[in-house]
């Protein structure tokens, strides 16, 4: 089993700046791509980042591109998502996930672990 666990959410103002953090613990967890995704009030989740297994690989959707990081540190079982320039339309719980496969994921369903979510909320 794979925990996933994540942090640094909360309420910025409209170009402000957010790292969220993804602590991870349990068995092989380094054996997996990793990924961000989020979900608005009734909206699906959706894809928002993923890194490969150790570290290469990142890709974006769209709409963050340019303005949101994410990397990871294996030696701390550890990914991050730095966000920058956040806009109130990035308002959503973000989920960290862990993949079944190495290499970087757009599909939800690749993902077997979860974090339970941490709420952003960027104001206007």
């Amino acid at each position: 089993q794979v925990q996933l666990s994540e942090s640094g959410g909360g309420l910025v103002q409209a170009g402000g700046s957010l790292r969220l953090s993804c602590a991870a613990s349990g068995r092989a967890v380094t054996n997996g791509a990793m990924g961000w995704f989020r979900q608005a009030p009734g909206k699906e989740r959706e894809f928002v980042a993923t890194i490969n297994w150790n570290g290469g690989d990142a890709v974006y959707v769209d709409s963050v591109k340019g303005r949101f990081t994410i990397s990871r540190d294996n030696a701390k079982n550890a990914v991050y998502l730095q966000m920058n320039s956040l806009k109130p339309e990035d308002t959503a719980v973000y989920y960290c996930a862990r993949s079944r496969k190495l290499l970087s994921s757009r599909d939800l369903y690749d993902y077997n672990f979860w974090g339970q979510g941490t709420q952003v909320t960027v104001s206007s």
